[in-house]
Order: structure tokens, then sequence, then C-alpha cells
């Protein structure tokens, strides 16, 4: 996919435009957990997470022989979109995003507000991705894939400046979406020649990568309901599967009351906030307590951005899943 000097270089030009992340060990996570804890805060990039750094290195790859497209079209439920906003505004390029009807509110208007257009269509994200291919073939636009080496190079520099920070981890938990945020994680440690163990979370109620991880081929599910919308995926991407399947420890599945139970937890504790998919991992940890009890262990806190008012009936321990 890519070498560990492309790595280096590719976090050098992302760090001209987003400062690294910190990782941080929190002793009352401790405390709770009965091990080290070390949390990736990746909820501190310009967007609100990590999907940023992909999408800078995504767009500079487009620009690389001189010719631009027209345009772009992508799917996303949000930061992904957030990420390519950002990245197509500074590289002077116009950006249509295709989003599921009832998307959340505040991820919309912040995709309008760094310039896109936003399209919503469809009942979950795997039909706006159909929608987004349409429109880009119509339209004579480039078609932004959710899974591309690009963007996992980019997401990537967020696992090298965590494993670069932390030393001797044993074990890194990590929420799966569409799989550029395990992938970047499961190169950058083997590009390093660790022995780390990578566990991903998925939802209970989408565990296509789970599912697929479990039966080693490629199953995709009805639907995919869940609070944490960064990890609604029903069709797992086979380059993403095929690397999760070689590399990854496991796969956990955590419910929305589990994810509700980390949001919390990471209120109380850290005073972050996470949105559904960030607090996946934490959730995972909180679920395998006791093997990991006195290893030293990082979660990845891969996004802050969910709603006010859902947030506000999750805190308040009056949240619905």
């Amino acid at each position: 996919m890519f070498d560990l000097a492309a790595l280096r270089e590719a976090a050098a030009f992302v760090h001209q435009h987003v400062p690294a992340t910190p990782q941080h060990a929190w002793p009352l996570l401790a405390e709770r957990l009965g091990c080290d804890v070390w949390v990736k805060h990746e909820n501190h990039a310009p967007t609100g997470a990590f999907k940023v750094r992909g999408g800078l290195v995504y767009v500079r790859s487009l620009l690389a022989d001189g010719t631009p497209p027209r345009g772009l079209v992508t799917a996303t439920r949000g930061n992904h979109g957030q990420s390519m906003a950002l990245a197509s505004r500074q590289a002077g390029l116009a950006l249509v995003i295709v989003v599921p009807e009832g998307n959340s509110k505040e991820k919309n208007a912040a995709m309008r507000a760094l310039g896109a257009e936003l399209v919503e269509h469809g009942v979950d994200f795997d039909v706006a991705r159909e929608e987004a291919a349409r429109l880009a073939e119509q339209l004579g636009y480039a078609m932004v894939p959710s899974f591309h080496p690009q963007l996992v190079r980019g997401v990537a520099t967020y696992a090298l400046e965590l494993f670069e920070a932390v030393r001797d981890l044993d074990c890194v938990y990590v929420p799966i979406g569409m799989g550029s945020g395990i992938c970047g994680l499961i190169q950058a440690r083997n590009l390093l020649g660790l022995d780390t163990e990578i566990v991903g979370v998925v939802s209970s109620a989408a565990d296509a990568y789970a599912q697929s991880f479990e039966q080693g081929r490629i199953v995709t599910t009805a639907t995919a309901e869940t609070f944490a919308d960064g990890m609604a995926c029903r069709v797992p991407h086979p380059d993403a599967f095929a690397l999760i399947k070689q590399h990854a420890a496991r796969i956990v599945r955590v419910d929305d009351h589990e994810i509700f139970a980390a949001m919390r937890l990471y209120h109380e504790a850290t005073h972050n906030t996470a949105e559904g998919a960030g607090a996946a991992a934490l959730a995972a940890l909180m679920q395998e307590r006791e093997q990991q009890a006195g290893k030293r262990v990082a979660v990845v806190l891969s996004g802050a951005n969910v709603d006010r008012q859902p947030y506000a009936r999750v805190l308040a321990g009056t949240e619905k899943s």
C-alpha cells in the first residue's frame, strides 16, 4: 500500500495543515478499567475527526499530474465529507456530497460551511454512495471512494503519531466504518515492526465487517441502524477487509447502550466529547476490561461530531437506541 518513507512524507505534509493530535493517559480511565489507558484524541483535529488527514493527502494526489478533475463527488455520514470539503476548498475544486436522508444536521451544516454542495438521498450510507456514483457520471466529476490507498496513507499519520509517542502498547482498539482508520493503524504498526494487537470495533447493529471476519469472506447486511453513524456500514470494502482479515486480532461488537456508557465515561473521566463511533473503542475496552487488566492499552477517539440534542440525552441517560 505504502512504505514507511511514504508514510513519514505524508505526515510532514499533513502537519502543514493539521497539527498532530495529542495522546493522553487518563488516570480516571485507568482507575475505572484496571489498565493503563491512552486515548488518541482525533476529536481535536480541525474538523473534529481523524478523516481530515486522508482528505488532504487524497486531494493532493489528484492534483499531482497537473490535470485536476472538473469537480468531485462523494458520499458520507459526515466526517469523510468534512475532510473532503476542507481539502477541496483548499484546492479550489467543486465538491458535491451525498448524505442519507435524516443525516446529522450539525454535520450537514459543517460540510456546507466548508463550501460543499449537499444532496440528501436514500435510507442509508450505501444507498447514498450509489447516488453519488450516478451524480459523478452525470456531472463529469471524479467519484471519491470511501476507501483508497491515499486516504489510508493520510489517515495512517495518526497511527504513526500514536506509536511513536507511546511505546510498548499491548493493544489498540479502533472503530471500523469503511475501514480506513483500522487499515491505517495496521499498516503503520506493520511498517514500524511492532507486535501491538489491533482490535477492530463495530456496532452490533451494523456488523458486516465482524461477520465477514468470522466467516472469512465478504458478508453484507440488510440494515445498519445504529446511533454510531460513523460505523453504519452494510457493505465492507474488499481491500479493507483483506487487510483486516490478515492483520487484526479480532473484531468486537458493541451495542448502542455500551456506546452511550462510553460517551458518558469520556465526559466524566476526561471532559472530552465523543460521537458514537468515537466512543466505540472505549466501549469495547470496557467490555474486555478483564482480559486487558494491568496492560498498556490505547483507544482511538476518532471523532466528536455528535449533534447537541442527542448528546444531551446521552449525558442525561435518557437516550433511546
